[in-house]
């Protein structure tokens, strides 16, 4: 149900993931109103989820994409990818997510999939394990976004140079690797 709309003055995509309709008893009957989940993302490296609620959808929609922008996370990037593998956890929803190759493309469904295109990830495998609620998936996987870091800052935090934290594959350098 992921809905795209264009991009902002300021450069930021906006995608409906979730449209709820919510209903309320009260003593007169019931109210309704509209609970929209919403992620915004610059398609190049920052991404944050918001959930908007009002009577009316586009209002519910607005307010979403209000609290998206204030949550935004870098993400880390390595050639397209995600620079280590690493496990999204909110509530029951558990989010694997794997580097992947070059030209693989974004293996990943939903809600997942609709944040990796917005955080500009070209290539990733991601798995939901657990509940498959848009709310928690899409936490879920903000929690992995922010448990990234790069070469160089991971470095920095352990005080030592690049060279001596980088794990090197057969046939490569250094240099080469730390092109993040």
């Amino acid at each position: 149900m992921a809905r795209e709309k264009e991009a902002s003055a300021d450069g930021m995509q906006e995608r409906v993931v979730n449209i709820a309709r919510v209903t309320k008893v009260v003593k007169g009957g019931r109210r309704f109103s509209f609970s929209a989940l919403v992620v915004v993302g610059n398609g190049s490296d920052s991404v944050g989820y918001g959930v908007g609620k009002a009577s009316e959808v586009p209002d519910a929609i607005r307010k979403g994409a209000e609290q998206a922008k204030k949550s935004m996370v870098k993400v880390p990037h390595f050639e397209g990818t995600i620079p280590f593998e690493v496990i999204g956890r909110f509530g029951s929803s558990r989010i694997m997510m794997n580097p992947a190759k070059k030209g693989k493309g974004i293996i990943a469904g939903g809600a997942v999939r609709a944040m990796c295109e917005l955080a500009g990830l070209q290539d990733i495998v991601c798995k939901v394990h657990g509940t498959k609620n848009h709310q928690n998936v899409v936490r879920a996987t903000y929690n992995g976004f922010q448990q990234l870091i790069n070469i160089e800052d991971y470095a920095a935090l352990r005080g030592k140079a690049v060279g001596d934290v980088w794990q090197q594959k057969a046939g490569t350098s250094v240099a080469e690797g730390s092109q993040a």
